[in-house]
């Protein structure tokens, strides 16, 4: 994962709803962005055309989850 890290881990809202960690049941993430690589794209050294995504880290498991087009 690469920039926009958030230092405080915090609740979040996705589409009205508290984003809560599958995995521990946790409720605060720290935020973080990720490009999206795809292999054509690389190949021809265009990374900066791919995609990025959200991606909220579980404050207590770590778990990711990933979301496109916040």
């Amino acid at each position: 994962m690469s920039l926009n890290k958030s230092k405080t881990p915090q609740p979040v809202i996705i589409k009205g709803k508290e984003l809560q960690c599958p995995v521990c049941g946790n409720k605060s993430f720290s935020k973080r962005r990720a490009q999206l690589n795809s292999a054509v794209a690389t190949f021809f050294n265009l990374d900066w055309t791919n995609r990025s995504a959200s991606c909220y880290v579980c404050s207590e498991c770590t778990h990711i989850l990933w979301f496109l087009d916040e």
